[in-house]
């Protein structure tokens, strides 16, 4: 089967993309909005970004050209929690999709328990295994839809007791779900190890010296 991108509307492409990028990791997205409710909201387009400082990637897309209350609570208040669920949470991730107006909080309607945040206003659910408080770092728009790229840096991580050693997660222990495409979402499954493969480690680049040409008249 071909199929000709310029030919698809933007909702066949999300279908398709949707589909083939899987499984996408799920960001749990805690906010605070300007009545003060907590907003909560799960998006899938998620990853990591850089990991000195760690920064936090999240595509926000839009609803009829307008914002998600998500998109405007992070630029107004400037901070935000990602969340990370397990296969316990996942009927409250999914109902957490859910429209509703801005003054209400899904986390109450939900019967999700909150807990404050340490670093930043925005709390954390008490009941994710992993929480991170982030702090606004930036806002890449991209395409035709209003879709934009909110980068966080990460302040605190919340680790629940017995999931990390060495700052390494024990995945199996954690018990990930994963969104695939429409309304489907999947767990871990059958973890495959293989050889560790010798690395370089991670450092810290040393600034680059100033540009001497652009000194020059």
């Amino acid at each position: 089967m071909r199929i000709d991108a310029p030919e698809l509307t933007p909702q066949q492409t999300y279908k398709l993309l949707s589909g083939i990028v899987v499984p996408r990791p799920i960001a749990w997205i805690s906010s605070l909005g300007s009545h003060g409710k907590v907003n909560l909201a799960p998006f899938s387009c998620f990853t990591f970004v850089s990991n000195a400082p760690p920064l936090l990637g999240i595509n926000i897309g839009r609803k009829a050209g307008e914002r998600k209350d998500t998109a405007r609570n992070i630029l107004a208040q400037r901070h935000f929690v990602v969340n990370i669920a397990d296969e316990t949470l996942l009927d409250a991730l999914h109902d957490s999709a859910e429209e509703h107006p801005p003054e209400i909080s899904e986390a109450e309607l939900l019967g999700l328990d909150t807990v404050p945040g340490v670093a930043i206003d925005t709390p954390r659910l008490a009941a994710a295994p992993i929480s991170m408080e982030c702090r606004f770092h930036s806002v890449t728009p991209y395409g035709d839809t209003g879709a934009e790229f909110f980068v966080g840096e990460v302040l605190v991580f919340h680790v629940r007791d017995g999931l990390a050693r060495d700052c390494k997660i024990d995945t199996e222990a954690l018990r990930p779900v994963c969104r695939i495409g429409g309304p489907n979402y999947a767990s871990l499954g059958p973890i495959v190890s293989k050889r560790v493969i010798r690395q370089t480690p991670k450092s810290v680049m040393a600034p680059e010296p100033p540009d001497a040409s652009r000194d020059q008249p």
